[in-house]
């Protein structure tokens, strides 16, 4: 009974020590943000909150920037004016010049 109850310690002593490891891997893992479908190109003057965080690098707070650019000058003439929202530069733009656009909205996508 002895090698019994030494195996029994051993083994929980392993799970203690292995389970908590694992459970700060899990936590470790960053979120996998979902981005905009392919072909999909969001467009800057009608995407909502939600939509506009479906782009690369663009979160709650960039997403609100652009929502406000668009209701103190209007609608985007062209998708270079992106960069006049504070915290888009060249670089950012760049990255997301492929997944947007200002183009009229299609049927049923408007509301």
């Amino acid at each position: 009974m002895n090698r019994l109850g030494i195996a029994l310690a051993t083994l929980v002593i392993l799970a203690s020590v292995s389970a908590p490891a694992s459970f700060a891997q899990d936590k470790e893992k960053p979120a996998v943000k979902a981005s905009a479908p392919a072909g999909a190109a969001v467009n800057l003057n009608t995407a909502t909150q939600a939509q506009l965080e479906t782009l690369p690098g663009v979160g709650a707070a960039t997403a609100k920037r652009i929502i406000e650019y668009r209701q103190k000058n209007g609608s985007f003439k062209k998708i270079e004016e992106l960069m006049n929202v504070k915290g888009i530069g060249e670089k950012a733009f760049l990255k997301l010049k492929a997944q947007i656009t200002v183009g009229a909205p299609t049927a049923g996508t408007e509301k």
